[in-house]
């Protein structure tokens, strides 16, 4: 059976590929965990597979900041794999460090299908501090992304320390008019959170929690959609159990919401390659 190649980055830091790869896997897909020297020494060749998943972590320690030194790496040596890999119309997904290292790049968010050029910074919480948190998340049905196909509100959880999306009032503006603002922070009842902290865990303008190119085919966020890989891992879950059951309901054990993006992904890949 031809499976979906989905490769996870990992290595310098990088602490949350065994969980990533997991998702995959429950996703359909077949998981390669791969250190980044591999790639840029091209002992892998980043041409045999279909999606790339940048995963959360702190790269380099994020000693320059988030993402910058894996970004400057990746740039320096496989600058132009990843360009061809995103011409051919294959899915490249960043999560948490992962979203700063495809800002740092330029890959995110492309606008005029520009991937070289930084026009997004991702910098400290207005908090102060790390957050480690669970958030409420407001998908926007029109966004072009291929990996929220189907997804309005979601909950996932967050942890970092400079998560705040920062931009140019007139690349955000272009953003909100693209539908290219695929995440926004939210509210129990999908309500943008409007900076209201802990809604909005860390000052994002706009509430951004997640934004991708103008194919949607390359998407980055700040919460953890691997993290939620099984209904226990949602910290109501046992409260949404005993709400079913007291109504005659049996208590949903299928994909979770998480599980959910990444198949999006694998479908989308199988629907165009296979």
């Amino acid at each position: 059976m031809i499976q979906v190649q989905a490769l996870i980055l990992t290595g310098f830091g990088l602490n949350c590929d065994h969980e990533t790869a997991l998702a995959c896997e429950l996703a359909g897909a077949r998981s390669h965990r791969v250190h980044i020297n591999a790639l840029v020494g091209r002992k892998v060749k980043l041409s045999d597979f279909h999606m790339l998943v940048f995963g959360g972590g702190f790269s380099w320690g994020d000693d320059h900041g988030a993402g910058v030194i894996q970004a400057v790496k990746l740039k320096n040596h496989i600058g132009d794999d990843l360009l061809s890999f995103v011409a051919e119309g294959k899915l490249v997904i960043g999560i948490c460090n992962g979203f700063q290292a495809l800002v740092n790049l330029g890959l995110l968010p492309g606008l005029d299908h520009e991937y070289t050029r930084r026009s997004v910074a991702i910098t400290y919480n207005d908090c102060g501090n790390f957050r480690d948190q669970w958030v409420h998340l407001k998908a926007d049905p029109d966004s072009p992304c291929v990996f929220t196909k189907g997804i309005r509100t979601a909950d996932y959880p967050v942890r970092h320390g400079e998560g705040k999306v920062i931009a140019d009032p007139e690349v955000v503006a272009a953003l909100r008019a693209r539908h290219q603002v695929v995440f926004q922070y939210a509210d129990k009842q999908g309500h943008p959170a409007e900076g209201k902290f802990p809604l909005n865990p860390n000052g994002s303008v706009q509430d951004i929690a997640g934004i991708c190119d103008p194919t949607g085919n390359i998407f980055g966020l700040m919460p953890h959609p691997e993290a939620y890989n099984h209904v226990t891992n949602h910290p109501d879950w046992t409260r949404q159990k005993q709400w079913q059951k007291r109504r005659g309901q049996t208590f949903d054990t299928q994909d979770t919401k998480g599980i959910q993006l990444f198949r999006n992904g694998v479908d989308c890949i199988t629907e165009r390659f296979f």
